[in-house]
């Protein structure tokens, strides 16, 4: 069963124009001009139940716009979504009880108080029976090691410890749908990684869909199998995430360790050298000779490991941009239209 379902979902922002100096300002008074923006374009996608689907792109490139409308914060400029059934902008009181949005950059709690007071602040607003309220603030707490962070202010708190409590009070209602637009924002490595980890296992524990938006490419590898790369509000690619390096980047890396020091110049024939530190070695080689050249420097040196992989995602997105691909037929819906720049 699909959690959500979009069809050619546009939205357009109209922004006023006004031209220089003083008389610029008195001809956009008496006849003002426009300049339209497609934030988002022509956006056809399905998304399964239980399905954890990254977003990707550069700044601009549509992300939490697309966010914004499947969560009923915008209305379209034309095209339909479904979410759970329903249209997120009539914003009905069922919706809002099966989803949450959790922003990066903007707080759902009180500065000033614990996030336990905030808490139950949530708990009035989706009217949670007491009893499944302290269960599953105890369990998420627990979850996510914060339960002793909770009566403090929230002010006081490390950036990771917020980001913790503002994804509790998004779960305390338990959605069936959860947005996130940059969850791991500004935080450090170990809150990163906790922050996955969190979600991975209350994906795997709940089966609630999940739909994110990250800079972070090591957040989009450890928690998504399929991402949708957006471009000035288009997809480029909808698949899954090992067909995006296969589809776009003809290349691999070889990664060998050598018994004894190797020169840089006698790996020249194999491949483009990455890095290279005597006994070590990063060859980038065409994907399709990768394993005829594996073996060919298994046979002319010393190795201990050798390992055929995958360009890091980060590359093989900055290739995918480079080639400026036009959307993609992939297991998902296409899409149609040309494209605009975003604002």
């Amino acid at each position: 069963m699909d959690a959500l379902i979009t069809e050619r979902l546009t939205r357009i922002f109209r922004t006023p124009v006004k031209p220089e100096g003083l008389w610029g300002a008195v001809r956009s008074f008496l006849r003002r001009q426009y300049r339209e923006y497609v934030a988002v374009e022509e956006i056809t996608l399905r998304v399964a139940e239980g399905e954890i689907v990254g977003l990707l792109g550069a700044n601009g490139a549509g992300k939490t716009t697309l966010l914004k409308l499947l969560t009923g914060l915008l209305y379209p400029t034309r095209g339909s979504a479904r979410v759970l059934g329903f249209v997120p902008w009539e914003r009905s009181e069922a919706f809002r009880r099966q989803i949450a949005l959790v922003m990066g950059q903007r707080s759902q709690l009180w500065w000033d108080l614990p996030a336990a007071d905030s808490l139950l602040l949530h708990r009035a607003m989706y009217r949670i029976p007491e009893t499944e309220f302290r269960r599953r603030r105890e369990e998420l707490a627990a979850m996510l090691g914060i339960a002793e962070k909770l009566h403090i202010q929230v002010r006081r708190l490390s950036l990771g410890e917020r980001m913790k409590c503002e994804i509790l009070a998004a779960l305390l209602h338990a959605p069936r749908v959860l947005f996130l637009d940059e969850p791991t924002l500004g935080l450090d490595v170990v809150a990163q990684q906790a922050v996955r980890d969190f979600l991975a296992a209350y994906n795997r524990a709940t089966g609630t869909t999940i739909v994110l938006t990250s800079h972070y490419m090591a957040d989009i590898e450890q928690l998504c199998q399929r991402v949708v790369v957006l471009d000035s509000g288009r997809i480029l690619f909808d698949g899954q995430l090992s067909e995006l390096a296969r589809r776009y980047v003809s290349d691999k890396l070889l990664r060998i360790e050598f018994s004894r020091p190797v020169a840089a110049e006698e790996l020249h024939p194999f491949g483009e050298l990455q890095r290279w530190d005597a006994t070590r070695a990063v060859l980038r080689v065409p994907r399709q000779q990768a394993a005829q050249l594996a073996a060919a420097v298994l046979q002319r040196f010393p190795v201990t490991d050798v390992a055929i992989e995958e360009l890091p995602i980060e590359e093989v997105v900055r290739a995918l941009f480079r080639r400026g691909q036009r959307p993609t037929v992939g297991p998902h819906w296409p899409t149609t239209g040309d494209g605009h720049a975003a604002p």
